[in-house]
């Protein structure tokens, strides 16, 4: 795996993604992904149980209609971009408090707009 050119942000394109996520319009990630654009969120919930939100525009519109805005933010813990394909490992927390962590594998087109969008999230495991 070739890590990210010494100097340039890894993983750019899902670092402002989590940065836009976490801002006060997280909605203007509708405007970053493609016309065939999907995901799947899945995170848990507790008790073995998750919640996945899969599909395509209309289930990340779904996605961040019950978010809680402005109660967690994302970190990035660690990250790299391998050609078209950004990962990113990351920790939710809420108020600054550790909550979750993250991984997402995102894959960005020619025209500069996600494609693919895979995050699994759990409380169970920390990479601190």
């Amino acid at each position: 795996m070739t890590d990210t050119p010494t100097g340039a942000a890894p993983a750019p394109f899902l670092t402002a993604w989590f940065e836009i996520l976490d801002s006060d319009e997280p909605n203007r990630i509708l405007d970053l992904i493609s016309d065939d654009f999907s995901l799947s969120i899945l995170f848990s919930v507790g008790d073995g149980k998750a919640t996945d939100f899969a599909g395509d525009r209309a289930a990340l519109v779904g996605y961040l209609e019950q978010r809680e805005r402005g109660t967690r933010t994302h970190h990035l813990l660690s990250a790299t971009t391998l050609g078209q394909d950004e990962l990113f490992l990351g920790e939710v927390r809420r108020e600054g408090v550790p909550e979750a962590s993250f991984v997402a594998a995102g894959r960005v087109d020619a025209n500069h707009r996600l494609q693919r969008l895979l995050i699994g999230r759990s409380s169970e495991i920390r990479f601190d």
